[in-house]
């Protein structure tokens, strides 16, 4: 999908937002059912995959920490490319997709907000995303982009696309590590969504300045009040 930008932005928002840019994983698509693949791939319960991710972020390491907790004899970075070409990697469906994320991207939409679904995913995720329809004005990933968060370039790259200022620009994700803190060292706007096991397990409001959103929610549901301005921030 081609990003437009012809597109008004929206006047009169409470944060500030004319472009909103929302992750993939756990911010759009619930991606239980690729650690139940990876669970299946290492021949574990699917609680004790979930629950070695779990430790790997409360110690401050990614979800792929957790294949070295649970295989101490395998390469995760080997592992993880033999578990990239599988046909099941990174699938999903509109099954997958949270309940939220539709309704409030035809808000904000509607509004005249320019709005992207960006992440750290694979081209097939990009082509499948594109198959459902979805809402928005731009949809990318890291993949097609050459540059994986937290990486200073790819929010560079949202910038690049969005037809508005970077102060105008909010980027929403569950992670702190991959999301909060790198948008805001890009000067965006940010939003923590607090779902998932990032979402949960690495609290926004930590010691540093950088790791504090702009705002947080709970759901999608709340956020086209904050960038419409419904909401006070």
């Amino acid at each position: 999908m081609s990003h437009d930008r012809s597109r008004p932005p929206a006047p009169g928002a409470s944060s500030g937002a004319r472009a909103v840019v929302l992750d993939i994983g756990e911010t759009c698509v619930n991606t239980w059912c690729e650690y139940r693949r990876w669970a299946r791939w290492l021949d574990v319960p699917a609680h004790t995959f979930s629950a070695a991710v779990g430790a790997a972020i409360v110690r401050g390491g990614d979800e792929y920490d957790a294949l070295s907790m649970l295989r101490p004899d395998v390469d995760p970075a080997v592992e993880v490319r033999r578990r990239a070409s599988s046909a099941d990697f990174e699938a999903f469906g509109e099954e997958d997709l949270y309940p939220d994320v539709r309704p409030a991207l035809t808000a904000l939409r509607q509004a005249g907000v320019w709005v992207a679904i960006v992440g750290n995913q694979s081209l097939a995720s990009e082509a499948t995303l594109q198959q459902l329809g979805l809402p928005c004005d731009l949809i990318a990933t890291s993949a097609s982009w050459g540059v994986r968060k937290p990486d200073a370039e790819y929010f560079e790259r949202i910038v690049q696309y969005a037809p508005c200022r970077r102060q105008e620009i909010l980027h929403v994700g569950d992670r702190v590590d991959n999301d909060i803190r790198p948008a805001n060292q890009a000067g965006l706007l940010t939003a923590h969504l607090r779902r998932g096991p990032w979402g949960c397990l690495s609290p926004p409001r930590g010691s540093r300045p950088a790791d504090r959103p702009t705002f947080s929610i709970e759901s999608l549901t709340d956020l086209p009040g904050h960038v419409l301005g419904k909401v006070r921030l």
